[in-house]
């Protein structure tokens, strides 16, 4: 038996690993196998099978993020919609109801308001700032409560506490994308979520090379998600898990690095005369700095900003940068750039992304792992040239 370690630091390194090495080897092989020898395991989902997500490779990942986020369970999938979208159809059916917050992710959002409905489950969306208004949207069909940790790309933290204790008291189903955040400064599940949801492709490999997700959480309600999702074949393959598995390992070094770079680079931008507004809650100024200190044990190193021009200046703007790269996804060593109203909120219409605040100019910068005053020196040179 594996010891257990109080320290993330550890548990990135140690949980879940096997004991005894599989002949001495220090990392974790590839078990690039699809099936395996029949050992009486009972019931379809205790099968050896690759598409069931029950490797070697996914077995020991499983084990580590649920000690990360002192969760009961987890379960890696293939991206990290697989896992937002399997979690919510496993705890929803046919005629069930969701309060989600009104800010969200534009591939989560547009999921909740179009593809949920197509399958018979109604929504509300609600403001995560409201928590007041919150019944008067509650039904007798209300089953889960959906938001994020910081919500993307406009870095609004939600009223966290009053979201568990609202679910706790009408009997709803907890879930919260915690992919902003990471367990290294936000453990959803020790903070009372029944399921925290990452896209793994992001901080958590850190590096843009893959594609993965996990659902963490309650084992009553990942045991429902497994099943799910052996039918869906939201399947991550071995070799991604090993890639997963190794990011894993540098993840606190690199969020506190990038955490500290992005609370400078936020606090130069907000002495630039042509930046209208920046979105960061490790900002003394932001709207959200306090709940955020309260919950979290650092900030991200996701921020927005908006200049004044719109999107022909902002993308000028990017343009002229050299380090940062416009792309879209997050979370990983290389800083990226994006304009959401371009890409991870294309596919929501005009309205809605007036409804969330969500300009055409507005734009989302992930911190990575480059020289804080090289990303600045950049930032500068580019705002320079506009």
């Amino acid at each position: 038996m594996n010891k257990k370690y109080d320290s993330i630091e550890t548990k990135l390194i140690r949980a879940g690993e096997m004991s005894p090495r599989i002949m001495g080897s220090v990392s974790m092989p590839v078990f690039q196998s699809s099936t395996y020898e029949y050992g009486g395991e009972e019931g379809y989902d205790a099968i050896r099978y690759i598409r069931l997500n029950n490797t070697p490779n996914h077995l020991v990942l499983n084990d580590k993020l649920a000690e990360l986020e002192n969760a009961e369970a987890a379960i890696v999938t293939s991206s990290g919609m697989a896992a937002i979208s399997t979690s919510l159809l496993s705890v929803l059916k046919k005629g069930d109801h969701l309060l989600a917050q009104n800010s969200l992710y534009g591939g989560t959002f547009d999921f909740i308001t179009k593809d949920l409905n197509d399958l018979g489950i109604e929504f509300d969306l609600i403001d995560a700032d409201e928590p007041d208004t919150w019944g008067k949207k509650l039904r007798s069909n209300t089953k889960a409560i959906y938001v994020e940790s910081i919500t993307n790309p406009l870095m609004m933290v939600s009223d966290l506490k009053s979201v568990v204790e609202f679910a706790e008291k009408h009997n709803l189903v907890s879930l919260i994308d915690n992919t902003f955040t990471s367990p290294v400064l936000f453990r959803a599940a020790e903070f009372g979520f029944d399921i925290s949801l990452h896209s793994c492709t992001k901080y958590m490999n850190g590096h843009n090379d893959i594609v993965a997700g996990a659902a963490i959480g309650k084992e009553k309600y990942i045991k429902k998600i497994v099943h799910k999702l052996g039918h869906l074949g939201g399947t991550l393959d071995p070799h991604t898990c090993f890639l997963l598995h190794r990011g894993l390992k540098t993840l606190a070094l690199r969020m506190r690095y990038q955490c500290e770079s992005a609370l400078k680079i936020a606090e130069f931008l907000k002495t630039v005369s042509t930046v209208k507004k920046v979105n960061y809650p490790g900002l003394a100024s932001d709207k959200y700095h306090s709940r955020a200190k309260e919950y979290f044990s650092g900030f991200s190193g996701m921020m927005s900003f908006e200049l004044e021009g719109g999107v022909e200046k902002a993308l000028r703007f990017i343009n002229n940068l050299s380090i940062p790269v416009y792309a879209p996804s997050l979370g990983g060593v290389e800083s990226l750039i994006v304009i959401p109203f371009k890409t991870s909120h294309a596919g929501l219409t005009a309205e809605e992304l007036s409804n969330q605040g969500i300009s055409e100019g507005l734009i989302r910068f992930s911190v990575g792992i480059e020289s804080t005053s090289d990303l600045i020196d950049d930032l500068k040179t580019a705002f320079d040239s506009l």
